[in-house]
């Protein structure tokens, strides 16, 4: 059955595979954006681009009105360090945004959210490893406490109107697209810099873990929550923890070699191990993240020197 789809965000890297995917099943995609990360460039032609932000009455007129099946919320402040610096402006447009979506949506004819959460800042320091739905959510940054209210709020709305709610809780999301501004995304900062001839820095001795997954098994895993009832929340990674060195290897293999990364220091209050498990979502919706590493890097490489070829 078509659907009526809003995908929020859906000029960024995650959105944008997820917008594409949605079109190729059929469904009818609108897509809210500000551009304020995303471009223009990644709106597959067939979408509807709407910009604007999503606290403003903009969204909210074109929630109440646009006649949505689904809401997939990927818009946000995702920027941990800007999270801690201004708390306020995280959670205006974590929270508030997410609010203001939801509750318009509502008085339409709005019969699920599927919510892009986190699987590493929401669990914090993990007291075990891989991480499942049921481990502690102790958050330590202003970030993964405003996903963790939107999830919270996101079942209160479930209960209090009858929608579904799904809160998918990625790992260390990489692949084609990523932004390699910012303090996000090492896999395509790293590239990023390489291709420029530059020498990049890990922070501290490298030795951090994270659980990298594809992008490609974010965008199976949305699809598979498209028609799911009730609230539910589902874990999205690999299982596998890659520390930053060996990640950074990897990556030059990929490459054919280059130069010998840089050490900095090591940036305070960093998690020191993240990873998650995906049991539940395979064992509910029969996805399980599945790319291979060194395949995903390999796709994410060639991506980005056709990015940096174009450029010339």
């Amino acid at each position: 059955m078509s659907l009526s789809i809003c995908v929020t965000g859906g000029a960024g890297f995650i959105g944008s595979h997820v917008a594409d995917a949605c079109i190729a099943e059929g469904h009818r995609v609108v897509i809210v954006d500000d551009l304020s990360s995303g471009s223009k460039r990644n709106v597959p032609t067939q979408a509807q681009l709407e910009v604007c932000d999503i606290r403003s009455d903009h969204a909210a007129t074109l929630m109440a009105d646009g006649g949505f099946d689904l809401l997939i919320h990927h818009a946000a402040q995702m920027d941990v360090r800007r999270s801690v610096a201004d708390p306020s402006f995280d959670a205006d447009v974590n929270i508030c945004g997410l609010i203001n979506l939801v509750e318009n949506g509502c008085r339409g004819k709005l019969q699920q959210v599927i919510f892009s959460s986190t699987g590493g800042a929401i669990y914090g320091e993990q007291d075990y490893f891989p991480a499942d739905e049921q481990h502690p959510t102790r958050p330590v940054s202003p970030y993964g406490v405003s996903k963790l209210a939107s999830e919270h709020y996101l079942e209160y709305f479930a209960h209090h109107y009858g929608i579904a709610a799904t809160c998918l809780r990625y790992a260390n999301v990489y692949g084609p697209r990523q932004n390699p501004h910012g303090e996000a995304g090492v896999v395509a900062i790293f590239i990023n810099r390489l291709l420029a001839g530059e020498v990049p820095t890990i922070n501290g001795d490298g030795c951090q873990t994270r659980d990298y997954v594809f992008v490609r098994d974010i965008v199976r895993a949305n699809l598979a929550a498209i028609g799911r009832s009730g609230f539910q929340t589902f874990n999205v990674g690999t299982g596998v923890e890659t520390d930053v060195n060996v990640l950074y290897g990897n990556i030059l293999t990929v490459m054919n070699g280059g130069p010998d990364a840089l050490h900095g220091e090591a940036q305070p209050g960093e998690q020191l191990r993240s990873v998650i498990s995906s049991a539940l979502l395979e064992s509910e919706l029969g996805v399980r993240p599945n790319t291979e590493f060194i395949d995903g890097l390999r796709d994410t490489v060639t991506w980005f020197r056709q990015q940096a070829h174009e450029q010339i």
